[in-house]
């Protein structure tokens, strides 16, 4: 056996030795092939890092104030520790920075000439974030009303009413405003929007200091309460046929049932994203039809299709061309109390029109990527999900979604509030694109803190530093129960849009308050992927697993970490790794449908004598304590 192996060796010295010939070669051929003209080298003129950056920002100026806003942010981290006074480069920054907030501000200034009510408000709220005052500065509320307005003109009541909502929240109605939409939600059916537009209305005669004349016709219908008959009427099953699938050689019809309900007169429906899944998701490449159906097994399948969907919220908007009897309000929703009375309807494993009742269990339960659901123990089976939950006065209080299937009676509900304000990026067709910074965070008794940066994010960019504290999102302090922090701040930013500007307050254990302004960017499907794939193993230990690591010794082959702290409530935590432990890192694995990951730990706890135990840890790319 020996002879052979000192062969093999030989043969790989000759290979690695005739590679590096071969690499010395090539080296002395191209310096012979590079010119010695002269005129190459006076054409030559060395650039600097930050030179380029200069220039990238000034491509962007014109076209995009916003990204070259936060591209000159970037550099101010980048380059802060430079002599400013003796920087060219930053002088140029400072007028070019000056600029690019003048760029903005035209924009809006062209927005509102236009009428373009919707672009107004996203460009206002990035001039807020840089502190800078225009003359429509706080008008926010009324370029809402104004969209409202706009939108009812042009026949799209739904999205008139969930703007003019919006504007409301922020600013009371006047008379006129609010009677104009009790009118159309009178006219459309939609009793619980008219109750709300009525108290609106009311409460702008008052304000306003004298009596208006509301006809008696309306405010009896906005008063007025709509039977559980009339609101089955506006739920619907819905059937996705995929053709037929193959099991041991026999053919079984292949479906997903599911439940959906009417929002809008003109046929719009709210439904779950799993239920239409195979409709919109690219990976799928087999048959899928999309249908609704009225009544029961023998009424007709009506075709649908899907106009956008919120996979992180699991919900989607569908349409049919079918005016609906009843129309349920995303106007007058309610956020209830745990043991309120809740009512579910769909249609359980393909039983229409099913109505079951229960309480609410529990509010602020985190399945979802962003902010939390309703547990609710009313019955709900397989083809419940995206029925209405509805209380005892007819208001809607969330959308059923898919509960634990291992245990029954455990079913939850997508807030009717997220619902509301999911719709407006659903409305604009395809997939909903929802804001992000690249966080990862936990609450603890001082606050939420920061315990993780994702790399190439704008938090990385922008140097968000690891164990500090938010303390504002735009001005706003958070301020929010324990256990409700994260899907607070989550809540701050939905409505925001991708490509605009927030600023964030940092606090650090000394108290040390940091601003910083940076552009919101796309959230990916899949928060915490990229980072997997990029990262080091003990960095992602921190948003995977909730263990916070240093190194501690390096071997060849192995590194073995300090346990600094636990996250509580983590994976880390529910295994009784504690601080102080000592524990080396192996093998990482994603699993092939890239939702979450194993690695392999060698752990020596300190309670139980260093004992060395093999574990391997699986944690969800999809954490709900993403930022």
């Amino acid at each position: 056996m020996i002879k052979p192996l000192t062969k093999l060796k030989v043969q790989r010295k000759i290979f690695f030795l005739r590679l590096i010939f071969i690499g010395l070669l090539l080296t002395l051929i191209f310096a012979g092939c590079k010119s010695t003209n002269k005129n190459d080298n006076e054409n030559f003129t060395s650039r600097t890092t930050s030179t380029i950056r200069i220039n990238d920002i000034k491509a962007l100026i014109d076209d995009n104030p916003i990204a070259a806003l936060n591209d000159i942010f970037i550099y101010k981290e980048i380059y802060s520790n430079n002599e400013k006074e003796e920087n060219e480069d930053w002088a140029q920054l400072l007028v070019l920075e000056e600029q690019a907030s003048k760029n903005l501000c035209a924009m809006q200034e062209k927005a509102i000439e236009e009428e373009r009510w919707e672009d107004a408000v996203f460009f206002g709220r990035s001039i807020a974030s840089i502190q800078v005052i225009t003359a429509h500065t706080g008008k926010e509320a009324a370029f809402l009303l104004l969209d409202a307005k706009k939108k009812l003109s042009e026949g799209n009541i739904l999205g008139a009413f969930l703007a003019a909502v919006s504007s409301h929240e922020m600013q009371p109605m006047d008379f006129n405003s609010a009677f104009l939409f009790l009118e159309k939600a009178v006219e459309g059916k939609q009793r619980r929007a008219a109750a709300y537009f009525l108290a609106a209305a009311s409460s702008g005669a008052a304000s306003s200091g004298g009596a208006r004349n509301i006809p008696s016709a309306l405010r009896e219908y906005a008063s007025g309460r709509d039977t559980f008959t009339d609101m089955i009427k506006g739920v619907a099953t819905v059937v996705v046929d995929r053709g037929f699938r193959v099991e041991r050689g026999l053919g079984y019809q292949n479906r997903v049932l599911g439940s959906a309900f009417f929002i809008d007169s003109t046929g719009f429906m709210i439904t779950n994203y799993h239920v239409i899944e195979s409709e919109v998701d690219p990976k799928y490449k087999g048959y899928s039809r999309l249908y609704i159906r009225m009544g029961d097994a023998t009424s007709p399948r009506i075709p649908a299709r899907v106009i956008g969907w919120d996979k992180a919220l699991d919900l989607a908007l569908i349409k049919t061309e079918l005016t609906p009897e009843y129309v349920f309000s995303i106007v007058d929703r309610v956020v209830p109390r745990v043991g309120d009375q809740v009512l579910a309807i769909g249609s359980p494993v393909g039983l229409e029109k099913t109505v079951t009742s229960g309480i609410v269990s529990s509010l602020g339960r985190r399945f979802l990527q962003i902010g939390d659901v309703y547990q609710i123990d009313a019955p709900v089976n397989q083809g419940n999900s995206g029925g209405p939950v509805i209380d005892t006065e007819g208001r809607l209080v969330g959308v059923v979604f898919a509960g634990i299937s291992q245990f029954q009676g455990l079913n939850f509900a997508v807030p009717a509030e997220r619902l509301a304000a999911a719709l407006p990026a659903m409305m604009k067709g395809g997939k909903a694109s929802r804001p992000w910074l690249g966080l990862t965070l936990c609450e603890t008794f001082s606050g939420a803190e920061i315990i993780y940066t994702s790399p190439n994010t704008q938090a990385f960019l922008h140097k968000i530093e690891e164990s500090t504290f938010i303390k504002s999102i735009n001005g706003k302090e958070v301020k929010a129960p324990q256990g409700r922090l994260i899907p607070y701040l989550q809540s701050e930013i939905f409505s925001c849009n991708p490509g605009e500007l927030i600023a964030l307050e940092t606090i650090d254990s000394e108290g040390l308050v940091k601003r910083k302004v940076m552009m919101l960017s796309a959230r990916p499907e899949i928060p915490l992927l990229e980072a997997v794939k990029i990262d080091k193993r003990e960095k992602i230990a921190a948003p995977l697993f909730g263990m916070l690591l240093s190194p501690l010794q390096t071997s060849l082959f192995v590194t073995n970490f300090r346990v600094n702290r636990i996250i509580r409530g983590s994976i880390a935590d529910e295994l009784g790794i504690s601080e102080n432990d000592t524990i080396s890192l192996s093998r990482l694995r994603i699993t092939p449908d890239e939702s979450y990951v194993m690695l392999d730990v060698s752990i020596k706890k300190r309670r139980m004598g260093y004992l060395e135990t093999n574990v391997q840890l699986i944690g969800w790319l999809d954490s709900p304590d993403t930022l």
